[in-house]
């Protein structure tokens, strides 16, 4: 399965939880670490985890692997590691003060 048809489904799985303000961002110019961020919202710890486990199974669903999941202690943020695709799930306070956006968005690609 190739990133783009992992990334739909990242997006589908953030879209059905309801996340909001979904972004993706490519980085393959900026890093060679990952190819694809993607910045998602939730609006409290719990919608956050919900997140990151239907993320976590359907991604295992396809028979690809987590790398590592940091943050799960706070659960104000939580970032999966998917090798060539990063998964940042953040209050949106939270996601104000760290403005990834800023650092990451020199190229965002668009998912209906």
């Amino acid at each position: 399965m190739n990133i783009n048809e992992r990334q739909i489904i990242i997006i589908k799985t953030l879209k059905d939880i309801k996340a909001q303000d979904i972004k993706v961002y490519d980085t393959s110019n900026l890093t060679n670490l990952f190819d694809r961020i993607t910045i998602a919202s939730g609006n409290s710890k719990r919608q956050i985890k919900a997140l990151a486990v239907s993320i976590c199974k359907n991604i295992k669903n396809i028979n690809f692997n987590i790398l590592n999941i940091e943050g799960k202690k706070s659960s104000e943020w939580l970032l999966l590691d998917l090798g060539d695709i990063i998964v940042h799930i953040m209050k949106p306070d939270i996601r104000n003060i760290y403005n990834l956006e800023e650092i990451w968005g020199e190229k965002e690609i668009k998912f209906n």
